[in-house]
């Protein structure tokens, strides 16, 4: 929701963005070649301003989830705001996909201490927004159960890839090479020592063609080394429901929220008179 009085003026940023109907093609028939299936995280207002890309990727069999419905990030919401923009996507993925998201990736991973409650409310039961493991864990909020799929930006492209005046981000861009060298690292320790490796791909950036051949040529690089499960999200989680109800496997749980509020003893230092 940046720049919004100008947005659809800028048509720089507009190509840029675009793109997605470009990529997204691309990238689909990539995943059918491997016979994978993964999660596309969708901003509610791209999926009724874009139908036939959200009928391609259900087409495929991939799980749309939820990403706010104009990519408005939660840290400058109040709670209300944040319920207000939660069920205005609820409702429209019921009306476009036949069932409301139960996955959640908060835009620009700003998630708030009320957005867990306001997503147990409304049936959510899985995040995508968090980093406080290397495997998925579990948030006990006061009104239910919210199971979080870590990620962090080193496996997000944007800061690889994104080199934009318009959207005031200038990342030195990589090549795509050097950008696989870090998920490749991250893919490396956690196949050793455990982990789940959640990627984040922009399709209007990743989507690019050099971009995406070289990500072609590592899927198919995990997939030559064996015993690793590609799957979107819900599988994952649902995955781990199974093996903490059967306890062949025990998450982190943690009791949300994390503090009430500031430290009682902080005080905010005040300027001396005269400086």
């Amino acid at each position: 929701m940046d720049f919004p009085d100008r947005a659809a003026e800028m048509l720089s940023a507009l190509s840029f963005v675009k793109y997605d109907e470009v990529a997204i093609t691309r990238i689909l028939k990539v995943f059918c070649h491997f016979g994978i299936k993964q999660t596309f995280f969708y901003t509610a207002w791209c999926m009724e301003t874009y139908p036939h890309l959200v009928e391609a990727i259900l087409k495929y069999g991939h799980e749309i989830a939820a990403h706010g419905y104009l990519h408005e990030g939660a840290n400058h919401e109040t709670r209300e705001r944040q319920a207000y923009w939660l069920d205005k996507q609820v409702d429209i993925f019921k009306r476009m996909t036949g069932a409301g998201p139960r996955v959640w990736r908060a835009p620009l991973y700003d998630a708030l201490k009320d957005s867990l409650e306001l997503l147990a409310e409304r049936g959510f039961t899985y995040d995508a927004s968090l980093v406080g493991d290397d495997v998925p864990y579990v948030l006990n909020t006061r009104k239910g159960e919210i199971i979080a799929l870590p990620l962090y930006w080193a496996m997000d492209g944007w800061p690889h890839y994104i080199h934009s005046l318009d959207f005031q981000y200038t990342m030195t861009i990589k090549s795509p090479d050097e950008d696989i060298a870090v998920f490749d690292s991250e893919f490396d320790a956690m196949y050793k020592l455990g982990g789940l490796l959640v990627t984040v791909w922009h399709p209007f950036v990743f989507g690019r063609l050099a971009r995406l051949d070289r990500v072609a040529d590592w899927i198919g690089q995990l997939i030559d080394k064996g015993k690793v499960w590609f799957a979107t999200v819900e599988e994952i989680a649902a995955h781990v429901k199974d093996c903490r109800d059967d306890g062949s496997w025990q998450p982190q749980i943690e009791n949300m929220p994390y503090y009430e509020g500031r430290i009682a003893e902080w005080e905010p230092k005040q300027e001396m008179a005269g400086n």
